[in-house]
């Protein structure tokens, strides 16, 4: 009788997850992962089709709880609305920095990238577009957009948001 397990899908994520975060990407392999949850590497490609699909799954689980944080800001206040954007864009490379710093995860993170940098930017900006409506109406759409992707360049570079407020501030103005 095949032994029950609950939330495979789950569990083989957590230990991705923990596995890339101890030992890094290329150390991470289905098998080790198939291996720490208990499971034949079968099992694994039921639910991944490939160790960058797995990783990728817990990238996506914290990509959306960063989402989630972003939905609940104060759109009508410019300070915190940037901040809290700021902030889960932090979040979510500090949470994913060994596989930004890892040469070997370069191709899953650089596989598509300029379509996921697109949806990105487009994402950051639907959060900005009320504001930049009240703001900027004549180029709102634009200067969400050219909001977002400031946000996202030098999130990346770890710069203080309080140098970069002040730019932004005069783009809304």
């Amino acid at each position: 009788m095949p032994k029950i397990i609950e939330n495979v899908r789950g569990q083989l994520v957590a230990e991705a997850r923990r596995q890339v975060t101890e030992y890094g990407y290329t150390s991470t392999t289905i098998r080790s992962v198939a291996k720490a949850c208990g499971v034949g590497i079968g099992t694994v490609y039921n639910y991944f089709p490939s160790k960058d699909m797995l990783v990728a799954a817990f990238m996506l689980e914290d990509w959306k709880k960063q989402l989630d944080a972003m939905a609940e800001l104060p759109t009508d206040k410019p300070r915190p609305l940037l901040l809290g954007i700021y902030d889960a864009l932090l979040c979510f490379c500090t949470a994913n920095e060994k596989l930004f710093s890892d040469e070997a995860a370069a191709k899953l993170i650089s596989s598509g990238s300029a379509a996921r940098h697109r949806l990105l930017r487009g994402q950051l900006a639907a959060f900005l577009l009320p504001l930049c409506e009240k703001r900027a109406p004549e180029s709102a759409a634009f200067t969400a957009e050219f909001i977002a992707e400031a946000l996202i360049a030098w999130s990346g570079e770890h710069t203080a948001f309080d140098e970069l407020y002040p730019v932004i501030e005069k783009v809304l103005n």
